[in-house]
C-alpha cells in the first residue's frame, strides 16, 4: 500500500497567478499553494473545484505552506505531483505490475546519458534499460491523453532514448495515467504536434506503454493497475497538420469595429470564440491569426487588430469539425456576432461571444475535451474495450 501523505487538508480552488502556485480557500481563508505539475491542467483546475493538500515540512527557503497534491474530478481524486508518480512508477515495476517489464528491477534512479537525465536504470541481469516516467492528468471518457502542454524536453528525451538505443542500450517512456476509467492512450497531437509525430515515428526503437492507477480519497494508491491499450493506426490518422481551431480574443471595452464588407459592427466588451479551419497548414493558419499587423483578408484579421490575442486551441482532425464546432459553441455562447467568418457556408456565424473567461467555463471545456477526446472514440471499434 502506498500512501504518500499521512494527512489531507481539503481547500478550494480560487485561480492559478503562476505555473506552480494555486490560490484557494481553506475555512473561508484565502492560501497561497505550491502546485508541483507544470502542466495546464484545464480541465482540473476549474473555479471551486476541491484540492487535497499536504502540509509541507520546515524545510529552508519554502514560502507556502502546502503543496496541492491532487484535485477532485467526477468525485476522484486525480493525482497532481508529478514527481511523486516516479515513485509510483518504481513500485509497479518492483512489484512486477508493468506489462513488458515484469522481468526489471530499478538499478538506480535518475541516470545520466550523454546531455539528458532518465529517470531510471533497470535490469533483469542480462540486459539494461533506459526508462523515462510521464505523469498523465489528462483524460476523457476512455482516452487519456499526455501532454497537456508543449513538452520540449519531452520531445528531446524521446529521441534521446532512441539513439541510445541504436547504441546498444535500449530505452522507454512509460505512462502514468492517475485515473481508472482510461482504456485507450494516445499522444496530445492537438497541443503538442511535434512530441506526438516523435513518438509515433519512433515508436518500433522504443517501449512504449500506458497504465492506469487509481487513488482513493485518502490518497492511497488502488491495487488495480491497467494497461491501457495504443491505438497507433487511429494516433497516424488524426495526428497531421490540419483540422480546425477556436482563437480566444478579448475585447476590454465595447467597440465599433469596421469589418471588411460586413462594414461596421458593434462588439461589446468581453470574449470572443472565432472558430475556423484549415484543412492543410494548420500550423501556419493558427500562427497566422496570433499576429496582430498582417494583411487583413478574413473577418478574424479585422477583429484582431484591436482586440487582446488569450490562446488558439487546434483541433487535429482527418476531417473538417468548423460547423459543427461553431454550432456547439453557439449553444454556450452569450451572443452571437451575425454572419461572421460564415461566407462558404449555412452557419449563422463563426463569431461568438461570452461575458466571462470561456477558459474557466465548464462547459467550454467539456466542448474542447468532447472534439479532442471523446469524439476520437467513433475511431476505436475496432479495439477491445
Amino acid at each position: 500500500m502506498f500512501r504518500p501523505f499521512k494527512q489531507i487538508q481539503m481547500a478550494t480552488f480560487i485561480d492559478r497567478p503562476n505555473r506552480f502556485v494555486v490560490n484557494c480557500r481553506i475555512d473561508g481563508k484565502k492560501e497561497r499553494v505550491h502546485l508541483p505539475n507544470p502542466g495546464k491542467l484545464r480541465e482540473l483546475l476549474l473555479p471551486e473545484s476541491t484540492l487535497y493538500l499536504s502540509e509541507a515540512t520546515q524545510a529552508t527557503g519554502r514560502k507556502t505552506r502546502y503543496t496541492a497534491v491532487a484535485v477532485e474530478r467526477d468525485g476522484r481524486p486525480v493525482f497532481l505531483h508529478t514527481h511523486l508518480t516516479n515513485q509510483v512508477a518504481r513500485l509497479l515495476i518492483e512489484a512486477g505490475r508493468v506489462p513488458g517489464l515484469e522481468a526489471y528491477r530499478v538499478i538506480r534512479p535518475e541516470v545520466t546519458v550523454g546531455h539528458s537525465r532518465f529517470d531510471f536504470l533497470l535490469g533483469d541481469g542480462s540486459h539494461d534499460f533506459l526508462l523515462e516516467v510521464k505523469s498523465c492528468t489528462l483524460f476523457g471518457k476512455k482516452i487519456a491523453m499526455f501532454p497537456d502542454a508543449i513538452t520540449t524536453r519531452g520531445r528531446r528525451h524521446l529521441e534521446m532514448l532512441a539513439e541510445s538505443g541504436r547504441d546498444g542500450l535500449r530505452g522507454g517512456v512509460l505512462f502514468v495515467i492517475h485515473s481508472p476509467r482510461a482504456r485507450f492512450f494516445m499522444p496530445e497531437y492537438h497541443t503538442d504536434f511535434q512530441f506526438a509525430t516523435t513518438l509515433l515515428t519512433l515508436k518500433d526503437e522504443l517501449f512504449v506503454r500506458a497504465v492506469g492507477v487509481e487513488w482513493n480519497k485518502e490518497l492511497v494508491l488502488g491495487r488495480k493497475v491497467r494497461d491501457l491499450e495504443i491505438p497507433w493506426p487511429l494516433i497516424e490518422q488524426e495526428s497531421r497538420d490540419r483540422g480546425s481551431y477556436i482563437i480566444i480574443l478579448k475585447l476590454a471595452r465595447t467597440r465599433r469595429l469596421k469589418i471588411g464588407a460586413l462594414g461596421d459592427v458593434l462588439f461589446p466588451k468581453g470574449y470572443y470564440l472565432y472558430v475556423g479551419s484549415a484543412m492543410k497548414n494548420l500550423d501556419k493558419r493558427v500562427r497566422r491569426h496570433q499576429q496582430r499587423r498582417k494583411n487583413l483578408f478574413w473577418h478574424i484579421d479585422y477583429l484582431r487588430e484591436s482586440a487582446e490575442f488569450c490562446a488558439v486551441l487546434p483541433v487535429r482532425a482527418s476531417v473538417s469539425l468548423e460547423c459543427p464546432m461553431a454550432a456547439a459553441v453557439r449553444k454556450i455562447s452569450d451572443w452571437t456576432i451575425p454572419d461572421f467568418g460564415a461566407s462558404d457556408c449555412r452557419c449563422g456565424s463563426h463569431l461568438f461571444g461570452m461575458a466571462g473567461d470561456p477558459r474557466q467555463s465548464p462547459g467550454f471545456i467539456d466542448l474542447i475535451q468532447y472534439y479532442r477526446i471523446d469524439r476520437l472514440e467513433e475511431g476505436l471499434g475496432g479495439y477491445s474495450t
